[in-house]
């Protein structure tokens, strides 16, 4: 039965990431941006629906210009975000090349760098900080790679630098899955090692019911850290909103 339930999920997440893709390609050009945020939340939040994980959401999102800082546990961390609040992400570029998921992402206005490329993450830097002084709320995740969703990875400090030098906050938030029979953290939807997408994607749909977490923090200002110094604080931010 459980598998059976599985695949009728799997094929609504069909239906879901389809009318996305419409909506992209044909909606889009004709909205504004703020149109065009509000309808990546609600289909945000239709895509977790169908998958079977309900939001909630702790504290307040920062109004922009911020960049909002978060661990990272999976692949759906972007949709859970997007689902709070609707917020420009630096994404991997491999993801720009995911059939369907590159035109949903690229729709949802990230800006993509490659990972190991130090004058990539140059370029990218100065693109957040362009975004940040128009007063635009992006988010990204310092960890660099998902982890297990109990304990947090060192935060790398490269692209906080656009916060400095658009002299802009930075709002840490913790993210957590819950299974919501047992209350404990789901390690159900972690994406790590040698897992695909689909192979995270169908251990989540044959899941108990999720819960996930978003915890909004106080935003932060430099205050005279520099990059390395303000990704230590903000990790143990982090960390401390996710207990």
């Amino acid at each position: 039965m459980r598998s059976l339930r599985a695949i009728a999920k799997f094929l609504r997440v069909i239906a879901q990431v389809l009318r996305g893709y419409w909506m992209v390609r044909t909606a889009f050009p004709k909205l504004s941006d703020a149109q065009q945020a509000r309808s990546v939340e609600v289909w945000a939040r239709g895509m977790l629906a169908v998958i079977g994980i309900e939001v909630r959401v702790k504290g307040h999102p920062a109004q922009g210009p911020v960049l909002m800082a978060a661990n990272h546990i999976s692949w759906l961390d972007i949709l859970v975000m997007h689902a709070a609040c609707h917020c420009r992400f630096v994404a991997k570029s491999e993801i720009r090349d995911w059939p369907f998921v590159g035109v949903l992402t690229t729709g949802g206005g990230s800006l993509y760098i490659e990972r190991g490329s130090r004058n990539d993450a140059m370029r990218v830097v100065h693109q957040m900080a362009e975004a940040l002084l128009r007063g635009q709320v992006l988010a990204a995740f310092p960890e660099g790679r998902t982890g297990d969703g109990i304990s947090l990875l060192p935060f790398h400090a490269n692209l906080l630098q656009a916060a400095i030098s658009a002299e802009a906050p930075i709002q840490p938030i913790a993210l957590q899955f819950i299974d919501t029979q047992t209350q404990e953290v789901s390690l159900a939807p972690c994406y790590r090692d040698d897992d695909t997408l689909i192979s995270s994607l169908w251990r989540t749909l044959c899941a108990p019911p999720l819960l996930a977490q978003v915890r909004y923090g106080d935003k932060q200002l430099a205050q005279g850290r520099n990059r390395r110094e303000w990704a230590q604080d903000l990790q143990a931010t982090v960390a401390h909103l996710c207990k």
